[in-house]
């Protein structure tokens, strides 16, 4: 998948996620921000990197604002965020 487009998903409302995606040259340049990072910010980061690999998306800017989001929350935005800016939705 090539990223295309600057797109969002999701809100900073409390056990949600925020996800900004934008194209990049250079690889996968992600940056986590999360009220839980202590805890799950591994998990977190292992998730969105699964969602881009099987997206097969190699080259991206995204950052993402945690609020203490579940795994099929990260999912769903990560996804939506992807489809938002190659176009499809």
């Amino acid at each position: 998948m090539e990223i295309k487009n600057k797109a969002v998903a999701g809100t900073l409302e409390s056990s949600d996620i925020y996800v900004l995606v934008e194209p990049n040259e250079s690889g996968i340049e992600l940056q986590l921000e999360s009220i839980v990072m202590n805890q799950f910010g591994e998990e977190i980061e292992k998730t969105v990197r699964e969602v881009l690999s099987e997206f097969n998306v190699l080259n991206i800017k995204i950052q993402l604002k945690d609020r203490g989001a579940v795994e099929c929350a990260i999912r769903a935005r990560v996804e939506t965020a992807l489809k938002r800016a190659e176009g499809v939705i």
